[in-house]
């Protein structure tokens, strides 16, 4: 235990603090993900999505990085059309970002416009499989529009990544009751 903190605390550190080889990241992501589905429990989980997430935001360009700032907090203020502006332009700097296409995902799906949320999440799984937080999103687009066989696939899709999901347990229960049901 003591040595998947000291990795993570090694991986938080200032990405300027760190002598960072060109293939690094990627290194980094991976021993990350390996640490989140190993957490022993949801501390060390949280501790391990809390990693991934600011290695994530470490791709971005300080450019994109103040589009994607300003688009989430326009979207946590319920300004999701102006979120949805700020998301485009991050991804005419930077298209291979996979967290700019989640992001925008999420301002499609507070839109209403489930079929260009679907379509940006298709394309954040497709850079980054392993992002839970886009799985998450899908499953609940996917429950939003009925599916809840879909919704259900993706939920446990995010967990097979995150196991110490906060709530996913609960959510997992409520799904397969929901398909279950319909199955009856």
């Amino acid at each position: 235990m003591r040595a998947a903190l000291a990795l993570l605390l090694l991986l938080a550190l200032p990405a300027a603090a760190q002598p960072r080889p060109a293939e690094a990241p990627g290194r980094d992501l991976d021993r990350a993900f390996a640490a989140l589905r190993d957490a022993p429990d949801e501390a060390g989980g949280r501790m391990a999505e809390s990693v991934i997430v600011q290695l994530w935001a470490r791709q971005a360009s300080p450019a994109v990085a103040l589009l994607l700032n300003r688009g989430i907090r326009n979207l946590r203020g319920g300004q999701a059309g102006e979120a949805l502006e700020d998301f485009d332009a991050a991804l005419v700097l930077a298209p291979r970002l996979a967290d700019a296409w989640h992001w925008r995902a999420q301002a499609h799906a507070r839109t209403g416009d489930a079929p260009a949320a679907l379509a940006d999440l298709r394309e954040c799984l497709r850079l980054e499989p392993r992002h839970f937080a886009a799985l998450l999103t899908l499953s609940r687009v996917q429950e939003e529009a009925g599916d809840e066989r879909g919704a259900l696939r993706s939920l446990e899709a995010a967990l097979a990544i995150h196991p110490r999901l906060a709530g996913g347990e609960a959510r997992l229960r409520d799904l397969r009751r929901k398909v279950e049901g319909e199955a009856s």
